[in-house]
């Protein structure tokens, strides 16, 4: 990166820390998801909306592409800038891609923030992950390799986008873990795109490809129920196992079904809860999103960021036979 470049990124970020409203003006926190119609993001905005009516003075706007593209999260920041919203908190389809459009919100004086999948760090000024990577990355193959018959077998990744920044640093995490569990071989990685026919598809195209497939990790909450149902549709209940991180009330009748033994998943309600208020602390100039601070998340406790102005919400949870119908209740 140039110099100028470099200053052009730090005064875009200096700007956006300094431009708090007035205490007495309501704090308009735009709440960008991937897509909308999604369930995780739906149970994401009752968190946002439950951290608004907390803090008092807050509007949640929650919005996004009709469809998960860059280019659709895009034309959703440009109109937020039009909008002159005050926080920008946003799920990113493409870390880099979003990246301009950002800088833009952020020389405008908006607060912009990453949370679930991120962006690159010249496009935000902090990024909440809903768990630590490493954590979520061992999590999937523990849950695919402690249901393997006899500890082994062919196991497949069925993934949201290709470039999605959060599925790919968990797939990368998934290899790093492979050495710990020998009786687990990566077969393939496939991508649904986060659209339940075309996860659907791809299931159906792993099942084909794959007569000894035992499991698939699909740490994506669209891909998991698509492939749960397309197990059942197969005939393959009890020889395939489904696995990966999905929503309670979207998974239990598969659970139920024996399609999936277990999956994993922190609460989408919390997380965006937690993002709301970061947002909220950095555009009130209450906190400042630097390496080593530790931001206030309400309830949820607070966060503490790395060198790269990134941090971790909580511990994934794995659900199954036993609790699964207790939180599909709750999400």
């Amino acid at each position: 990166m140039t110099l100028f470049k470099k200053l052009a990124a730090t005064t875009a970020v200096a700007l956006a820390m300094l431009a708090g409203p007035a205490s007495a003006e309501t704090v308009k926190i735009a709440l960008v998801v991937k897509a909308l119609g999604i369930g995780f993001f739906d149970a994401a905005n009752k968190g946002a909306q439950e951290a608004a009516k907390e803090l008092g003075d807050v509007e949640v706007i929650y919005t996004g592409p009709t469809n998960t593209t860059a280019e659709g999260q895009i034309e959703v920041i440009n109109s937020l800038i039009a909008q002159k919203v005050n926080a920008i908190a946003i799920s990113a389809n493409d870390k880099d891609a979003l990246v301009p459009a950002l800088k833009k919100a952020m020389e405008r004086g908006i607060t912009v923030i990453s949370w679930d999948s991120g962006v690159a760090p010249e496009g935000r000024l902090m990024h909440l992950n809903p768990s630590s990577n490493e954590l979520i990355g061992n999590m999937c193959v523990k849950m695919a390799a402690d249901n393997l018959p006899d500890g082994k077998g062919d196991v497949a990744i069925l993934s949201a986008a290709s470039t999605a920044t959060n599925q790919n640093t968990w797939i990368e995490e998934m290899k790093k873990v492979l050495p710990k569990y020998p009786g687990v071989k990566l077969v393939d990685t496939v991508y649904g795109d986060d659209l339940a026919d075309k996860s659907y598809r791809e299931m159906q195209g792993l099942i084909a490809k794959y007569p000894d497939l035992k499991a698939v990790i699909a740490p994506t909450s669209v891909g998991i129920v698509a492939a749960a149902q397309a197990v059942e549709d197969a005939g393959k209940t009890g020889q395939i196992n489904v696995t990966g991180l999905g929503l309670p009330s979207e998974m239990a009748g598969h659970v139920k079904a024996g399609s999936s033994k277990s999956f994993a998943i922190w609460n989408p309600i919390d997380l965006g809860y937690a993002a709301t208020t970061i947002a909220y602390e950095l555009a009130t100039g209450k906190a400042e999103a630097k390496p080593g601070a530790e931001i206030p998340m309400g309830r949820m406790g607070k966060v503490k960021l790395d060198d790269t102005s990134s941090g971790a919400m909580a511990d994934p949870f794995v659900y199954d036979a036993k609790n699964v119908e207790e939180f599909a209740k709750i999400f």
